[in-house]
């Protein structure tokens, strides 16, 4: 069990709705910063295979998709110290991730990009605070993730 605050839920919660706020410019951002630290990534995923685009809605679908994942995950923490996925989309997501040859570093590098674009749609709100709680919520995310991986 993951002890996860009220006050960690609250930061991550209003740092969602700023984020919320421009899904397609924080999809672009997420993907620069992911494509500009692993190049190789952009093997990773189908629809950046000719570099990352403002104005596809498949970056934004499937970064909104990943942000909202990650945001469920510290509602879940907070209410059940742990994360729970649909077996059904676990089971999916690691299939995708064993397929696409995703390993520890992979994740580390999402983190990464996660954290940046959450700074930049936070402004002057961001702190280690919340840098904290979105980095337990996403690394409980990615534990959750990992454990179906090594089933697959």
């Amino acid at each position: 069990m993951v002890s996860f605050t009220e006050k960690q839920e609250t930061l991550v919660n209003s740092s969602w709705e700023a984020l919320k706020q421009n899904i397609p410019h924080y999809s672009f951002v997420f993907f620069t910063l992911i494509v500009e630290k692993a190049p190789a990534a952009k093997n990773m995923f189908s629809f950046l295979s000719n570099g990352v685009d403002q104005n596809n809605p498949k970056h934004q679908a499937h970064a909104e998709k990943f942000f909202e994942m990650t945001h469920d995950s510290a509602v879940q923490l907070r209410a059940k110290g742990e994360v729970v996925v649909a077996n059904a989309t676990l089971k999916h997501l690691a299939s995708i991730h064993v397929q696409k040859g995703v390993t520890d570093p992979h994740f580390l590098v999402v983190k990464e990009a996660l954290l940046k674009t959450l700074k930049e749609a936070v402004g002057d709100k961001w702190s280690d605070e919340l840098s904290n709680a979105w980095e337990v919520a996403y690394d409980e995310l990615a534990v959750a993730i990992k454990k179906a991986m090594a089933s697959t």
